[in-house]
């Protein structure tokens, strides 16, 4: 199963400890399988995902199902380490 990760499409934000980094590099370590949509940059512009979310923070994470989940950067990591939960697990099915 792959996963979404709703981030911005700031890149040179990897040198920066940028949150949507961290969360992304979480996701490599695990080895969980995920497709990057760069949201817009400006908040405001950010209105497909607030109308699917009910919000326009980044990072967000999307399952298969069409759910998203968003957290605290630091959430999201210690939920990808851990593998609390099973829909962010490598092979997860």
């Amino acid at each position: 199963m792959k996963v979404k990760l709703h981030r911005c499409p700031v890149t040179i934000a990897k040198s920066s400890g940028h949150p949507c980094w961290k969360v992304q590099k979480a996701l490599d370590d695990a080895g969980i399988d995920y497709e990057v949509v760069k949201q817009p940059l400006r908040k405001s512009k950010r209105t497909e995902l607030e109308r699917r979310s009910g919000q326009r923070l980044v990072p967000a994470i999307e399952f298969e199902d069409g759910t998203i989940l968003r957290e605290d950067s630091k959430e999201l990591i210690e939920r990808i380490r851990s593998g609390s939960d099973q829909r962010l697990r490598p092979n997860a099915k």
